[in-house]
Formats: structure tokens, C-alpha cells, sequence
């Protein structure tokens, strides 16, 4: 299956759709929580001051951010349309949603330690410690609920949600509205009323209105 493809429809749906209505995508390269002054123009004094508050504060260890973003790149890899969910800021991003949103956080960090334990018991090491091969064999169980067996719950709950964040963060970031192909509004060219109907009512368009709005042969 083409996970890109795949998470290209869900953020175009649903997925994240709660998460887009309060927080921003990080722009490529650097995450929200590097840049609160890029927010100034449409926020308040307050919301200002307790975005630079969550920008100097820290949620995740080192080692818990290297998982993030070895999960991040897995889920959204860097391939021949666009970079990875790393180039696009996904880590930070999920930082700052940690921050921002703090019923993430115990999820977020249960889900991370309960990765860890079931590597230790498989591989003798943490996931970030693993081979590419075993990270993609532990993955591939908690990737597929349908699939999922039942003590794997836990893990297909957390990496759910990983998914979604990765997605919400990838397609609001520059790159990731890229791989869109999404161009925002445009101005087009109207083909004005059908002659026969102008003709009908007995009115025409003026010089200045066919040069300017309409593509209209009269």
C-alpha cells in the first residue's frame, strides 16, 4: 500500500482535523515552538506570552525524541515526491502539541516506554537501538489494528495516535502542503453569461467589464 497516498487522504479528511483547529504545522525545518514571534500577527499579547513560555520549556528527554522521530520518518519517509516527516519539523511539532496539549503527554510517554519494553524483551535494546528491520517488525504489529493481537492493544493505540500527529503535522507544513499539490485560492477567469441569455434579456457586457472579468467573445 502507498502510506503516502494513504495518510494524503486522511489528512485531507478527518485525521487531526481537532488538533488543525488549534494548533499550526511547524514550517519546514524548524518547529512552532522555535518561532512564537512568526505568530504575532494574529495573536493576542497573551497567547503571545504563553507561546515563548511553552518555547522555552522541554517535555521530552533526548532519547524519547530520537524514538518520535525514528517513528515519524517511518510513517511519512522521505521519497521521490518530498522529504520526510523529519524535514518537514514532525518531532518538534509533536514537542510542542505535548506542551500545548498536556492530555498528550501520558499517552504519549506511556507509548514510548511500552515501545522500549517490548524491544527489550524481543531484541535486547530499545527501539532506537535496533536494527531498521526489527523496528519495521515491531511497527508492523501495532501498525494494523484489524491485524493487532490483543496484548498488542496497548501499542496499536499509541502508535494511532503517533500516525495521526505525524500526518497533522507533515501536511500543515510547507513541505507537507506541497506533497498536497494544494495552491490555496486563485483568481480564474469567469466565462460570463451565455450570449444567448444576454440576448435574451436584451443587455451586453461593457468594454470595460469584458477586458477586465470576463473571457467572453461577444
Amino acid at each position: 500500500m502507498d502510506r503516502r497516498k494513504y495518510l494524503k487522504t486522511l489528512a485531507a479528511g478527518s485525521v487531526g482535523a481537532g488538533l488543525m483547529l488549534h494548533a499550526c504545522g511547524p514550517e519546514e525545518g524548524k518547529g512552532i515552538a522555535d518561532s512564537p514571534q512568526s505568530f504575532a500577527i494574529d495573536r493576542t499579547p497573551e497567547e503571545l506570552k504563553r507561546e515563548r513560555k511553552l518555547a522555552g520549556e522541554k517535555f521530552f528527554d533526548t532519547h524519547e525524541m530520537e524514538t518520535i522521530a525514528l517513528l515519524a520518518d517511518i510513517i511519512i519517509p522521505k521519497d521521490e515526491t518530498s522529504g520526510s516527516a523529519t524535514d518537514a519539523g514532525v518531532p518538534a511539532f509533536i514537542e510542542f502539541i505535548a506542551k500545548d496539549m498536556p492530555h498528550y503527554q501520558t499517552p504519549l510517554r506511556g507509548g514510548l516506554k511500552w515501545l522500549d519494553i517490548q524491544c527489550m524483551k524481543r531484541y535486547n535494546a530499545d527501539f532506537a537501538a535496533t536494527s531498521a528491520q526489527q523496528q519495521i517488525e515491531i511497527v508492523d504489529e501495532i501498525a494494523f489494528p484489524e491485524k493487532a493481537k490483543p496484548e498488542m492493544l496497548q501499542g496499536v493505540a499509541f502508535f494511532n495516535m503517533m500516525r495521526d500527529l505525524t500526518a497533522c503535522g507533515f501536511f500543515t507544513s510547507k513541505i507537507g502542503i506541497a506533497d498536497l499539490g494544494y495552491t490555496g485560492n486563485k483568481p480564474n477567469q469567469w466565462d460570463g453569461v451565455p450570449a444567448d441569455v444576454l440576448a435574451q434579456y436584451g443587455v451586453k457586457y461593457d468594454a470595460r467589464t469584458l477586458e477586465i472579468s470576463v473571457k467572453f467573445d461577444a
